[in-house]
C-alpha cells in the first residue's frame, strides 16, 4: 500500500530552551510545515525515564512542557494547520510500546550508544523507561505510521531500531496484515530520515569545543529562547574569542573554535553561509563583528522570547492547544491502534 507521506518528530521538555535547541530543531520544524503533513510532539513521557532531579518533579515537568509547546508557536508553528500535543495524552503510545516490546529483541537494545551514555557507569541502577526509551520512540513514530523523521546525529540509531521494528513486525504477522485487507502484508512504514540540509551545531559561548547546554553551569553560556534583548546582548558581548582578526576564507575558522561557533551563528540567524559572513566581516576585530551579531539576534529572538512571555503566561490557552492538536492526533493513534490489536489477535469491543 502508499502510505499517506506524515512527518513525526518529538521535544523532550526538559526546560531552559535555548539557541542550540532553536537553530538545531525548531526552525527546521517551521519550514518543514510549508512542505508536509507534520505531528509535532511534546514527549513528555521520555522525560521521567531519568531520575526526578533530572527532569524536576510534577510542576517542572508541566511547566516545562507549556514552555516548549510554547516555543513551537512562537517560532511560527501553525498548530491549526498541523499537530500540536503532548504524548501522555494519548494512550495508543504506551499500548503500542508494550506490542513493540515483544517484537523488538534484546539484542538491538543492548547496541543502543544512548543508553550507555545516559546511564553512565551506575547502569544497573538505570530506569527500565531509559534502557526501554528506543521502543518507546518507535511507537511515537509507527503510532501515526509516519513515513519521514527528522533526526539529529544521536538520534539516527534509534530512528534504524523504528525501521527494524515495522519490518519485523510487518513479518511477524504478514498473513494477519493481508487477512485484514493490507494485500502488500505491510502495515506499518520504515520511516526515512528527513533531511533538512546541514544541521546548525551551536556551541557553548564560554567554550567552543562543547555544545551549547541546559545543563552549563553558566548562563552566559548560553542564549535562552526567553532571553530579552539587553541579555542577549550582553552574553554575545561577553562571549569568549581570540586575539586575531577575523579570517576571509572559511579555512581560517577551523583552528578557531570559538571564532567558528559565533560566525555559524551569524550565518544561520541571517540565512547565508558562512562564506559570505567572512566576505563581510573578515579583516575585522571581533567588537565590530559582536555588534552586528547582536543586531541579527535580538531581531531574530526577541520576538520570540516576548510571544514566549506572553503565551506562558496564559497556561489555559496553551493547555487547549495541545487539547485540541492532542483530539487529532488521537483519531489517527486510534485508528492504528484498533488495526493493530485486530492483527495481533486482542479481542475488543465492536
Amino acid at each position: 500500500m502508499a502510505f499517506v507521506e506524515r512527518v513525526f518528530s518529538g521535544v523532550q521538555p526538559t526546560g531552559n530552551l535555548h539557541l542550540g535547541n532553536y537553530l538545531g530543531a525548531i526552525v527546521n520544524f517551521v519550514k518543514m510545515q510549508q512542505t508536509h503533513n507534520c505531528i509535532y510532539c511534546v514527549v513528555d513521557m521520555h522525560a521521567i525515564t531519568q531520575g526526578v532531579e533530572v527532569w524536576g518533579g510534577p510542576a517542572e515537568l508541566a511547566r516545562n512542557t507549556r514552555e516548549v509547546t510554547a516555543a513551537f508557536i512562537a517560532s511560527g508553528i501553525d498548530a491549526r494547520k498541523h499537530i500540536v500535543f503532548n504524548q501522555s495524552q494519548i494512550a495508543g503510545h504506551a499500548e503500542l510500546t508494550w506490542i513493540f516490546n515483544c517484537v523488538a529483541r534484546i539484542g538491538w537494545l543492548n547496541r543502543m550508544t544512548q543508553f550507555k551514555e545516559k546511564a553512565g557507569k551506575d547502569r544497573e541502577n538505570a530506569s527500565i523507561g531509559l534502557y526501554d526509551y528506543p521502543v518507546l520512540m518507535a511507537a511515537d513514530i509507527l503510532l501515526y505510521r509516519a513515513t519521514h523523521v527528522p533526526v539529529g546525529e544521536d538520534q539516527k540509531q534509534h530512528l534504524e531500531l523504528s525501521r527494524d521494528i515495522a519490518q519485523k513486525f510487518n513479518n511477524d504477522f504478514a498473513d494477519s496484515i493481508r487477512g485484514h485487507g493490507f494485500a502488500d502484508g505491510l502495515l506499518f512504514p520504515q520511516p526515512e530520515p528527513l533531511i533538512t540540509g546541514p544541521a546548525t551545531r551551536v556551541m557553548s559561548l564560554r567554550d567552543g569545543t562543547k555544545k551549547m547546554s541546559k545543563s552549563d553551569a553558566s548562563d552566559n553560556s548560553r542564549i535562552n529562547l526567553t532571553d530579552d534583548a539587553d541579555t542577549i546582548a550582553q552574553k554575545i558581548r561577553k562571549a569568549k574569542t581570540d586575539p586575531e582578526p577575523l579570517p576571509s576564507e572559511e579555512k581560517g575558522l577551523e583552528p578557531r573554535p570559538e571564532a567558528d561557533n559565533l560566525v555559524g551563528i551569524y550565518a544561520a540567524l541571517a540565512g547565508i553561509s558562512k562564506q559570505e559572513v567572512l566576505t563581510q566581516f573578515g579583516g575585522g576585530q571581533f567588537s565590530s563583528f559582536k555588534n552586528a551579531l547582536v543586531e541579527v539576534c535580538v531581531a531574530k529572538l526577541a520576538p520570540i522570547a516576548s510571544e514566549m512571555k506572553k503565551l506562558v503566561a496564559d497556561p489555559g490557552h496553551v493547555d487547549a492547544v495541545l487539547a485540541d492538536g492532542a483530539n487529532r492526533a488521537r483519531g489517527i493513534a486510534d485508528e492504528t491502534m484498533r488495526i493493530t490489536k485486530d492483527i495481533v489477535g486482542f479481542i475488543r469491543p465492536r
